[in-house]
């Protein structure tokens, strides 16, 4: 069953009436609705086409969180061949909101390291609906040191709203966690990818993002904050989560013309949700294609010019 958003509902109005169409057709075999269904379907198509035509910045927010979006296991299993998962940090436990292991795409060995959100309530209380505690950021350092010993290109698959900001999550030292694995992605002698699937939230986000190539699908986004924590902050209003969506810049397209995203993969009309095979093959082409971008440059380069990318960031604003 399809989930609409808030801005989907003349949408669903006009699908759920299509779908009325057919239910009283199976019912009733003589009923002749090819007509109307075909008027309502291209009806519920062109309003499709207008409302993702140019989403503005906070109904990118609500497309990127979408439940039926495809999360990390969705691509792994669908990209990904003779995958073997690795777990925990070997100090505290393992966290379930970051899943990783060595695997190939198309032939190729790779490391790939994720968020995983969950699909229902069960696997999302299991996964902390993909917000990791400090074990699972020590999880992925352990496996990009790994993936640096025996040279594997290391793919991660953002989709976070942020690390988990509990009390035993600080007692255990988050902060230096993220630190530790931000620290780890600028000292890796392999090519390192990045793919926001969907959120990218904070600190969190950062600790897996800090890559050679960052992508983001065309409805994901990547920000200091969430807009509603913003909004609680600057405004002590979360309501103003609008307001704090434009000015975050949290977009693709705002993110790519200040240099922290380099690729923008496009997503099936209505967003990944609505065509899930279609955007994780978008996915997989992306990665195959930035990855045969940085085979050829030697460990040093690939390190240095990744320290150089985020040391560069902002240069432009303060040189104005």
């Amino acid at each position: 069953m399809t989930q609409y958003l808030d801005f989907e509902k003349p949408l669903a109005e006009i699908e759920g009436k299509a779908e009325e169409l057919r239910a009283m057709a199976r019912d009733n075999p003589e009923m002749d609705i090819e007509k109307e269904s075909k008027a309502l379907d291209k009806k519920a198509k062109d309003l499709l086409k207008s409302l993702y035509a140019d989403l503005s910045p906070w109904r990118k927010c609500q497309v990127a969180r979408h439940p039926d979006r495809p999360h990390c296991q969705d691509y792994i299993d669908a990209l990904f061949t003779e995958y073997t998962p690795l777990a925990g940090d070997r100090n505290f436990a393992d966290d379930h909101a970051v899943m990783g292991g060595m695997a190939r795409l198309e032939g190729v060995p790779v490391m790939v390291i994720g968020h995983e959100k969950g699909n229902d309530t069960k696997s999302r209380i299991e996964r902390n609906f993909g917000m990791a505690r400090p074990e699972g950021y020590r999880k992925a350092i352990r496996l990009m040191d790994l993936a640096n010993r025996f040279n594997l290109p290391v793919i991660t698959l953002v989709d976070t709203p942020g690390a988990y900001p509990g009390k035993g999550a600080e007692e255990r030292g988050q902060s230096e966690a993220i630190a530790r694995s931000t620290e780890k992605c600028l000292e890796l002698k392999v090519p390192l990818i990045s793919v926001v699937i969907g959120e990218g939230g904070s600190g969190g986000a950062v600790a897996f993002a800090t890559a050679n190539r960052v992508a983001m699908l065309e409805n994901s986004i990547y920000s200091v904050i969430s807009p509603e924590g913003c909004a609680s902050i600057l405004w002590k209003d979360a309501d103003k989560m609008r307001e704090a969506a434009e000015a975050l810049r949290l977009t693709p397209k705002d993110l790519n013309e200040i240099g922290v995203c380099d690729r923008i993969i496009d997503e099936p009309m209505g967003g990944a949700h609505r065509d899930r095979d279609a955007a994780i093959a978008a996915v997989g082409a992306a990665l195959v294609s930035m990855l045969n971008e940085l085979r050829e440059l030697s460990g040093e380069k690939l390190r240095s010019d990744r320290r150089s990318k985020y040391l560069a960031l902002g240069a432009k604003g303060l040189a104005a």
